[in-house]
This record gives structure tokens, C-alpha cells and sequence, in this order.
């Protein structure tokens, strides 16, 4: 297992090493001056020089990305172009919300996927396991910033339940921060509660179909025993490996649902960064989301473990 562990921590660093360095020259080859977006379209000649000196971009890319590097390997994820604060402050003071909407929408989509998935799966080829199976189809086929215009435009326009947008501290108002979380999260959840769903049933039917299964029942145990303790044990594993490669998509999809919704999160700011040109900004959110995503995959590999402790890692 430590060998595991220190096997991805340094996968860890060369994955954002090259993350890093392919954002960095992409970023670059993209038409837009950021100093003439900083300081707009009329400024002088000597003003834009001076600031494109102030800020090392008058030098050589492969100059700018290993002055950058240098400096991130210091901790140091340098100032933002278009907001008067560090990187690692903006993304500190926007985490806390996509950490929520992300949070939120993987406890979502389990709590309703898996117990659909298990009713799918013994009720097979049934008109629920059909009827299931053709909505999960259908949320497959929708795309998440459809889902939240719709969303919007029945829960907020049409019946005036839901507010359309915004967002308030967990802390400072519980009950209008869950109102405001209630539409992104369905948002951000209805393609993996198909997924998660049509996964537990195909795995849990598997499981059925093994041979202590078949002995279990020889047996006598009850139904309610074999479907709970014996199947769905095994059925966690395959399942916990789907969602734990689906950490990237989360944050991906944290992107179109916070610009849509009007949260203030990572996604947003992302966003934000692009279309402005700030390049500190980019390079630190693109890090941020890539560490994550692997020390969450490594989470998921530890879990294995404990799921089934006949997993070992040499």
C-alpha cells in the first residue's frame, strides 16, 4: 500500500508538470494581449510596454513558464491580472462553493442512483426495469446547461419556488443557501444518476447471477440477506471505481452549472480567467482541479481496501 501511495504522488507531480506546461504555451498561442485587456483598447503604447515589462511578458514563453514554475514549486502561484489578490487567495475564497456543489451532487446522485439501479436489477426486464432504463437514456442525452435552463425556466419563471440564481454562505443562512443549491445540484446530478443507475444494474445483476449467490440461496439464507449483504457488498467495488473516475467530470460539469446558476465557485472563475487572459489565474485553477482529482483517485484506491480486504496493494 505505501508503495501504491508513493507510486502516485509521483505520478502526482509529473502529471502536473505536464498539465502545467501544456495550458501555459496553449494559453500563449491564443490571439489577445492580456495587458491590452487589463488596460483597454485606448491605452498608449508606453503605458501597455511598461505594464508588459512590469509583468515579465515581454520575455520568451519557455522564460515566462520556467519563471513560473519556479516560483509554484516555492508555493508561490504568483498575482492575478484582473483581481488585486494572490491566486492561491482567490481560489481559497472561491473553493468553499464548488466544493459544496460538488459535494452535494455526488451524495445526490448516489442516494438516487443506487437504489433505482438495485430495483432496475431485480425487477430485470420488467416494465420498472424498462421504464427505468428509458429515463436513464434520456438523462444520458440531455446536456447539463439544457437541464438547468429548463430547470430555471419552470422552477423560478413559470411556478416562482426556487430562485434562479446567486448564493449565500452555508453559515450565514442555511436554509436560503439550500434553496439556492437545490436547482444546481439536480443540474449537475441527472447525467450521473443515469450513469451511476445503469451501472448498479448491470453490476448487481452480475453479482445475482455468481456462484455463491446461487449457494447462498441453496442455503436458506433469506432474500432480503442475500441481496444486502452478499450482493450489494460486491457490487460497491466496480461502483466506487466508476465514481471515483468521475471526480473529473464533477468539476468539469461545476463549470457550465456555475456560470449558469451564478455561483461564485472554481468553475466560474475559471471562466472568468479565460476570457480575461489572466494566465497566474489559469495555471493555478488548472493545478488546483488536476491535484485534486488525482489525490481524490488515490482516495478511492485506499477505499478498495476496506471495501474488500482481499485487495492488497504490494
Amino acid at each position: 500500500m505505501f508503495a501504491q501511495i508513493v507510486r502516485r504522488i509521483i505520478y502526482l507531480v509529473v502529471v502536473l508538470f505536464i498539465m502545467s506546461a501544456i495550458v501555459f504555451f496553449l494559453m500563449n498561442m491564443v490571439t489577445g494581449d492580456p495587458v491590452v485587456i487589463m488596460l483597454g483598447h485606448s491605452a498608449n503604447k508606453e503605458t501597455i510596454e511598461k505594464l508588459r515589462e512590469q509583468l515579465g511578458l515581454n520575455r520568451s514563453v519557455f522564460v515566462q513558464y520556467f519563471d513560473w514554475i519556479s516560483h509554484v514549486l516555492r508555493g508561490d502561484l504568483g498575482d492575478s491580472y484582473t483581481i488585486p489578490m494572490t491566486v492561491s487567495e482567490v481560489i481559497l475564497q472561491r473553493l468553499p462553493v464548488t466544493i459544496e456543489l460538488t459535494l452535494f451532487s455526488m451524495l445526490f446522485s448516489l442516494i438516487i442512483a443506487i437504489p433505482l439501479g438495485i430495483i432496475a436489477a431485480i425487477k430485470f426486464n420488467s416494465k420498472t426495469d424498462m421504464t427505468l432504463m428509458g429515463l436513464s437514456a434520456a438523462c444520458i442525452s440531455m446536456p447539463n446547461f439544457w437541464i438547468g435552463v429548463l430547470l430555471i425556466l419552470l422552477f423560478s419563471l413559470k411556478l416562482s419556488l426556487l430562485p434562479a440564481s446567486g448564493y449565500v454562505l452555508f453559515l450565514t443562512s442555511p436554509l436560503k443557501n439550500l434553496k439556492l443549491m437545490i436547482l444546481p445540484v439536480i443540474t449537475l446530478s441527472i447525467w450521473y444518476i443515469a450513469v451511476y443507475m445503469r451501472f448498479t444494474r448491470s453490476t448487481f445483476i452480475e453479482t445475482l447471477r455468481s456462484e455463491y449467490i446461487l449457494v447462498a440461496r441453496a442455503k436458506g439464507i433469506l432474500e432480503k440477506r442475500v441481496l444486502w449483504v452478499h450482493a450489494f457488498k460486491n457490487t460497491l467495488i466496480p461502483l466506487v471505481t466508476v465514481v471515483g473516475v468521475n471526480i473529473s467530470g464533477l468539476f468539469g460539469g461545476a463549470v457550465v452549472t456555475e456560470t449558469i446558476f451564478g455561483l461564485p465557485g472554481i468553475g466560474r472563475l475559471l471562466v472568468d480567467a479565460i476570457l480575461g487572459r489572466d494566465l497566474p489565474l489559469i495555471e493555478g485553477i488548472v493545478l488546483f482541479i488536476t491535484t485534486a482529482v488525482i489525490l481524490c483517485n488515490l482516495v478511492v484506491d485506499i477505499l478498495y481496501v476496506y471495501i474488500d480486504p482481499k485487495i492488497r496493494y504490494e
